[in-house]
Formats: structure tokens, sequence, C-alpha cells
């Protein structure tokens, strides 16, 4: 049993067993970790409010070198890290390892940004006085992370945190602990107060809560399920935290009847099936033109047919396996409901493969019905369906017809269509002639309506969460 709560600066060992368990085979028994008590948790607040306060004196040049530092060694250990991740999580090994390349992108930004913690010096409207508007940290931060992005997601909210000035909490999900011990394991080699930065293993309802309901923190960070989320928020509201949440998509990919059928396919081929389906951002509605439709099912299909699914390790993987027996279990479930609104073209079965593990075919519904439940609910596995369009009008009727406004698409040839899509999706984040998955770091990121609560992540953005500012006023003249 592994010592895998890091707090105070020290690795314990706390309470009961969290075994990782590899989804490409689930003989293989990664390693098994501790949730932290009660006490711990407290320990780990304690310790955070006193390194905060240390952190917050510490020159914005140190910081900088420590956050890039961070970024450099993820980078160079990016391959051996990239190689645990697709083992726990069951991605294939090159996006476990451009995972976790791009979390050592994001310290590296985020150091780079701690030199551009810009204020404001502006007059003010009473003769003789100045304003200067100043940010400051908020103090503790609670991460709640998810275990599709098991390194990139902590990465991005830390990072940006200990820009800014705050103390850290991380509890990871606990399907993938490993990738959040390995970034922890980094981060503690820095010259860092003890307690800056703190991991907590346990369950949601046990220290997510704790998260939520504790006076000393003073924000969350959340990227999960809907349910949770809005769980979430209720707990932490008697405390007035202030709250970031990245939750559920349910995210469209438009073609239109004049898209290069090529650049079509492999935009919804990315979009459906990369990361076994299971993103955030991944295109579960392919809403296409009556005009092309046959034909960009017949050749999506073929497509379909010959992605290979395999052991997350095998070179060639296309398509790992699904996380885990729980989202295994539940994608089979939507295949049996989708069976009743849609048409079955392709998938839809379990795979029995070299290694006993969660694999599934990729799946295809088509003539589906925008209002069924596959076509609403977020399913977040490898389950597309296609559902027709009469034009670009009735598809963003379509598109925008859902709780969630995460990600779209639109693929056609029209810089006119592509300008009205832009201007009329309702979501936070609109791709012209790519995948809806895929995103920069350096640029926000966040959704609509239930897809998304507070302000957006990445980017100089995300200082407008992990700041507060204030104003001063300044009288020069005489008293």
């Amino acid at each position: 049993m592994k010592k895998s709560n890091f707090i105070a600066g020290h690795w314990v060992e706390g309470i009961g067993s969290i075994k990782n368990i590899n989804p490409s085979d689930t003989a293989d028994v990664i390693s098994e970790y501790t949730s932290a008590t009660s006490e711990q948790f407290e320990q780990a607040v304690g310790s955070a409010i006193i390194a905060q306060k240390e952190w917050e004196e510490v020159g914005i040049e140190k910081k900088s070198q420590i956050l890039i530092r961070i970024g450099d060694e993820l980078i160079q250990k990016s391959e051996e890290l990239g190689e645990l991740l697709s083992k726990e999580e069951g991605k294939p090994l090159a996006e476990g390892i451009g995972e976790v390349a791009r979390a050592g992108q994001q310290f590296q930004y985020y150091g780079s940004e701690c030199l551009r913690l810009y204020g404001e010096k502006i007059p003010s409207t009473r003769p003789g006085f100045q304003v200067e508007i100043s940010r400051e940290p908020l103090g503790v931060i609670g991460i709640i992370s998810p275990w599709n992005f098991p390194i990139a997601i902590p990465a991005w909210k830390a990072a940006p945190a200990m820009m800014c000035g705050n103390a850290v909490i991380l509890k990871p999900a606990s399907l993938t602990i490993g990738s959040a011990v390995a970034l922890t394991e980094i981060i503690s080699k820095q010259d860092i107060p003890k307690g800056l930065f703190n991991l907590v293993l346990g369950s949601g309802s046990d220290i997510g809560y704790k998260i939520a309901v504790h006076p000393e923190i003073a924000a969350i960070s959340f990227t999960g399920s809907v349910q949770t989320g809005r769980q979430l928020y209720k707990d932490a509201s008697s405390t007035m935290k202030k709250m970031q949440m990245e939750m559920g998509s349910k995210n469209p990919l438009i073609v239109m009847d004049d898209a290069d059928l090529k650049t079509a396919i492999t935009c919804a081929v990315n979009g459906a099936y990369g990361g076994t389906g299971q993103k955030c951002t991944a295109s579960s509605r392919l809403i296409v033109h009556e005009n092309i439709y046959r034909k960009f099912i017949d050749a999506l299909l073929e497509n379909i047919k010959n992605l290979k699914v395999g052991h997350a390790l095998d070179e060639g993987t296309q398509m790992g396996p699904v996380s885990s027996q729980s989202q295994f279990e539940s994608n089979l479930k939507y295949v049996d409901i989708g069976k009743g609104e849609a048409k079955l073209a392709f998938g839809g079965s379990p795979m029995n493969m070299r290694t006993p593990g969660y694999y599934m075919e990729p799946t295809l519904f088509i003539d589906g019905d925008n209002k069924s439940r596959i076509n609403q609910e977020e399913m977040f596995g490898p389950i597309a369906c296609v559902i027709p369009s009469k034009d670009l009008d009735h598809a963003l009727e379509i598109a925008n017809e859902t709780e969630f406004g995460l990600s779209s698409g639109i693929i056609t040839q029209s810089l006119a269509k592509a300008e009205f899509f832009k201007q009329n999706i309702k979501s936070g984040v609109a791709t012209i002639n790519l995948p809806t998955a895929g995103l920069d770091y350096h640029v926000p990121f966040g959704g609509r309506k239930a897809s998304s609560f507070g302000p957006r992540e990445q980017g100089t953005y995300a200082r407008e969460f992990y700041s507060q500012v204030k104003t001063s006023y300044i009288n020069s003249g005489p008293v």
C-alpha cells in the first residue's frame, strides 16, 4: 500500500484501499492507494492556509521559475508518465503521452504569465485622486478533477491557481490516482512552502463534500457531471464559495452539403470515437444535410469498421477500452435504449480481446430524432447518432435544442455559412472544419447553459477565477 496522500509537505498513508485497475487488462492491478482521514484533511487545510501566506510573498520571478520547472519535468517525463496514464485510464499511448506534454505546457505557460499579472492605474473622476486596480489571491483552492484527463485537467487548474498566489488541495478521481500522484511528486520537489500543494484522496461523498463545506476553502474548481456539480454547488452554498464548474455536454457536429467529405469523416470519427468518446468535447450528435446524408453514412461506416480497438499500450491502437466497469455497463444500457429510438448501423457490442478489459465496438446510430434520450443525455462513450437536417437553419435548431452548450462544429466550404454558424450556435466553443474535440491551452475554455458555471478556464481568463480584484483610491494632495 502506497503512502499516497501528500499533506503538509509529506507523503502519508490513509485508510482503506482504492485499487487502481487497468481497464485494458482487468487482471492487472496497477497499484493500491488509501483515502485520507478526517484528521488528515483538516491538516491539509491548515497547512495550506499557512503556506498560502508564505507563497503570496514569494517574488514573481521565483514563482515563474518554479512553475516552468514543473512544466519542463512533465514534458521530459511525458513518455514514462504517458504510459502510466494510458494504463490506468485506457486511452491509446500516443494520447496519454500527448496529455502529459500538454500538462507540462500548461505549467510553462502560467510560469510565463506570472510575470504579466498586471493591474491598472487610472484617473479618478475626482480631481487630485488616482485609482489603482490590483489582483490578489483568494487563499486555498479546492480542485476536484475527473478521470478522463487525469493529469491535464489538474494541471490546467493548479497552475493558474499557484500563479495567482493560492494554495491547492487536489482531490482526483479514484479511477486514475496514479497520474495525480505522479504530478504531485513533481510539484513536491520544488522549492515551495510545505502545504502549498496537497493531494487528498477519497470519494466525492467524503472528501468532495468536505471541500464543499469547509469554511477555510475559498473556492472550488470542479470538472465532472452535471448531477455532481449541482450537488457540489448546493453543498458549498452555505459558505459562499467562489465556484467554477465544467460539466456535461451533448456536442453537435453539423455537416453541410458543400462539405469536403474527407474532412467531414475525419472530424466526425475523431470527435466521436477519439478517447473512446470519453471527452466532454466529443461529437455525439452528427447533424448531416439531407442531400449528402446517405453518402456521409456510407463513408463513415467504412471508416468506423476499420478502427483498431485494442489494449491502450498496443502499437496501432486507435480506440482503447472504456475506463471502468460502471461506465461500460452504462454504455451498453444506452445502446439498448438507442435500439428503441433509432437504427443501429454498427457496433454496440462488447469485444473479446487478448486481455480481459472493458472493450466495446465503436457504435453508430442513424435516422435519429434529436428529442430522443441518446441525443439529449450525455453518454460519455464511443456512441454517436446521425441526424438528418434540411438546411443550415434547421441544423442550428437541432444543434441548439439541448440543455448543454459546450462545444460545436460545422463542416462547410462556405465562409458565409461558417460565419452564420458562429453567430448563432449556443456554445462556448465553436469549430470550423475541425473536430469538436481538441483545444489550445492559451485561450479560454468553457460552455453555456448546463455545461459550465462561473468564469472560464485556461488562458489569461483563468485569472478571473483564481484572483480577486481590489480597487484602491489614492489622494496624492494635501489631507
